[in-house]
């Protein structure tokens, strides 16, 4: 068994050079990408969606990178419970990716676009824009990607969490505040690159080195090899209408936005699913070997610093930089996505220089997310379990129907449904304490009901509810359409 590691100082200056090496060339080549993809004639659309010319290559490239910032959830997640981050944090996930890619990206391109409001907007009006933007906000500040990169920089270099996530993020702001969408998408090039190499040689390392399934069965606690791992049926399932969220997930859309055709998404989904699915794969048994081998260390650093120690000098380098490239490739994206939902869509009518106001509001959101990081005392799963909740209950259900039966919602009722979700949710995650003093047997039952239900559901069922009161007094009635922007 390996012994584990405190520190990163004894780092041979192989494993520097490749490291900084591999820093140097992402930050060539998104420079590169600046100077040759051409400016297009809206200097807006090109700074947010670089004018929509994202190609097959790029698309795949860039969406893949986006999607793994939360490595060290992950990895907890995995050392906890097993296999059931494969489950929750994968394979519910694929199925909407299909079913994104295969019902509704050609719906998304007839929209044309700038932001999920945006979209919100031009289906049902201005309001139900202003409130997808206020919920999309908070959901896509990079709350848990600020603390994976605090946690990064506490391990490689000793400082604080608190100081790491200030430091880090404040570079990530100046990074991208730089070239707009442009240099996003091509250091996501070579982050995507670094990060897939980084995960594959761990795995292959672990088996090569330890053995396989056989080793991890006599190593590891019988249920993390449960789907569940532990956990109920019902706080499983969660997970899967959570994932739902990628129907709508900001993220999808900006590159669904900027790509060049209908075609490149619908292919650039399929093919990054089958890339995640491999990628979910090494890092679960990457996690599940570092369980095995250092069952006292902290979940969320036991992956980072068990490869350490497993791969050869000038691969840990490789190693270093990939793991950083996974946490700044969704953290550049989060942050310049929430700031577009900060100038674009809430504060649009105030400031002219869209530009301009995108890039002062990327440092508003850093300094957001770092706030967030604090409150939610650096448990991913919690800050994923609510921030993904709320905007998965209030926005999931009114936005496919715009898409299956559009025209048939006004902007009052988008508003009313979503508005609705959140007050009943909020109502039930706070009733216990409420009740906490309860007498009779409802105002337990109530109570216990409150501890054992979570408060997803309870939104989900409300904003159904006021839907289909709405859709019954309304049937047959289409809307008038209404012109957004």
């Amino acid at each position: 068994m390996l012994p584990q590691l405190t520190t990163l100082t004894y780092l041979a200056w192989q494993d520097w050079t490749v490291f900084f090496l591999i820093l140097a060339l992402t930050a060539g080549v998104a420079v590169y990408g600046n100077i040759r993809l051409k400016k297009g004639g809206n200097k807006a659309l090109d700074y947010l969606l670089m004018g929509r010319r994202l190609t097959l290559p790029l698309f795949v490239a860039t969406l893949v990178a986006t999607w793994y910032g939360g490595i060290f959830g992950v990895n907890e997640i995995t050392f906890n419970y097993g296999i059931y981050n494969f489950v929750t944090q994968g394979v519910f996930w694929y199925a909407a990716y299909i079913i994104f890619a295969l019902f509704i990206a050609n719906k998304v391109a007839a929209y044309q676009s700038v932001t999920l409001p945006d979209l919100a907007g031009r289906m049902f009006g201005p309001k139900a824009a202003k409130t997808a933007a206020i919920f999309t906000f908070f959901y896509i500040t990079p709350i848990a990607y600020a603390l994976s990169l605090g946690m990064f920089l506490n391990m490689v270099f000793g400082i604080s969490i608190l100081q790491g996530m200030i430091l880090g993020t404040l570079f990530s702001c100046l990074y991208s505040v730089w070239g707009g969408f442009k240099s996003v998408v091509f250091s996501d090039v070579v982050q995507f690159t670094v990060m897939c190499l980084a995960v594959l040689l761990v795995a292959l390392f672990s088996v090569h080195t330890f053995g396989g399934w056989s080793f991890l069965k006599a190593n590891l606690p019988p249920g993390h090899f449960t789907l569940t791992g532990g956990n109920g049926i019902m706080n499983t399932l969660i997970w899967g209408f959570i994932a739902l969220s990628a129907l709508i997930d900001p993220s999808f859309y900006q590159r669904c936005f900027a790509a060049e055709s209908p075609a490149v998404v619908k292919k650039g989904v399929l093919i990054s699913t089958f890339i995640w699915f491999c990628f979910d794969l090494c890092t679960t048994a990457g996690s599940l070997y570092a369980r095995a081998l250092l069952p006292d260390a902290q979940p969320g650093e036991a992956y980072f610093f068990y490869a350490i120690q497993l791969l050869p000098t000038g691969l840990k380098g490789l190693f270093v930089a990939g793991i950083l490239a996974i946490i700044l490739s969704t953290l550049n994206s989060f942050l310049f996505i929430a700031s577009n939902t900060l100038s674009f869509d809430l504060l649009r009518s105030r400031f002219k220089n869209v530009v301009l106001s995108n890039r002062i509001s990327l440092f508003a959101v850093g300094a957001l997310a770092v706030v967030g990081a604090a409150v939610f005392k650096g448990s991913f799963k919690e800050i994923w379990l609510t921030l993904g909740s709320y905007f998965s209950a209030c926005l999931l259900v009114p936005i496919l129907m715009g898409y299956l039966f559009p025209g048939r919602m006004t902007d009052n009722a988008f508003v009313t449904a979503s508005l609705t979700s959140a007050a009943g949710m909020t109502l039930w995650r706070f009733l216990p304490v409420f009740l906490c003093h309860a007498q009779s047997d409802f105002g337990r039952g109530l109570s216990g009901a409150a501890q054992t239900l979570d408060p997803f559901y309870i939104g989900l069922l409300t904003g159904l509810a006021v839907i289909f009161i709405y859709c019954l007094g309304n049937y047959a009635k289409p809307v008038k359409r209404i012109t957004y922007r």
